[in-house]
């Protein structure tokens, strides 16, 4: 377990975490530091803790926006990928009714090719096909 010290709203908290993750934890802070000065800007001198909490509610309205336009989208790829499949399946029945087709018509070819060749072998002509 590693342990940073991070400056937030001007004040300096020694804050533990998992090795390796140092650098996330103080851009992390540099982010709700900066909230944390933006709300100043648009707001003034209303309390440090209250500026604080402020910057907490922001971030959660957006980890709360983030989490239900991942299930939003969740919901579309699985739509889509119903749709693939639904597609898969007529493309498959389409491609199974143009070979039942295909065998049919060369059936019926066949058909009348050995008619046509009796026609003509009984008349004395040459044979076709």
């Amino acid at each position: 377990m590693s342990q940073v010290n991070v400056t937030i709203n001007g004040r300096e908290y020694r804050m533990a975490c998992e090795d390796g993750q140092e650098g996330h934890l103080v851009k992390l802070a540099q982010m709700l530091d900066e909230r944390i000065d933006h709300l100043r800007g648009s707001f003034g001198e209303i309390g440090d803790t209250r500026l604080t909490v402020m910057a907490a509610l922001t971030v959660a309205d957006e980890l709360a926006e983030a989490g239900r336009k991942q299930r939003r989208l969740e919901q579309e790829l699985t739509a889509l990928q119903d749709a693939r499949v639904v597609a898969g399946d007529r493309a498959q029945a389409t491609q199974a009714a143009v070979v039942a087709a295909l065998n049919a018509a060369a059936e019926r070819i066949e058909t009348i090719t050995k008619k046509l060749n009796q026609t003509v072998g009984n008349a004395g002509g040459v044979a076709l096909g």
